[in-house]
């Protein structure tokens, strides 16, 4: 079968067999581009990932101490009225020794 292929056939087809290694050469180097880019893509995402987990820290903590806060005011909207009273008689009491 060999014998029965000429000489512009079988330079067809290495040519052809050429083409295939170009094509083929040029996939693999276009998926090591590709893994080297997804690769540095990963490492900055990675470093995206570690500070988003710092900021939710953060703001874990800033919403313990707003609750801290909320609580206290409450607690001071509570008391206040009292306070004010206490703080009144003692005015009065004072103005009336004075008198």
């Amino acid at each position: 079968m060999l014998a029965d292929v000429t000489k512009e056939e079988f330079q067809a087809l290495e040519q052809e067999v050429e083409g295939e290694k170009l094509v083929t050469r040029h996939i693999l180097e276009q998926t090591r581009r590709n893994g080297d880019d997804l690769a540095a893509v990963k490492t900055r995402l990675d470093r995206v990932e570690e500070k988003v987990d710092r900021v939710d820290k953060k703001v874990d903590r800033l919403d313990g101490r707003l609750d801290h806060v909320e609580t206290g005011l409450r607690s001071l909207r509570t008391d206040m009225p009292k306070i004010v009273a206490d703080t009144m008689r003692e005015v009065l009491r004072e103005q009336k020794g004075k008198s």
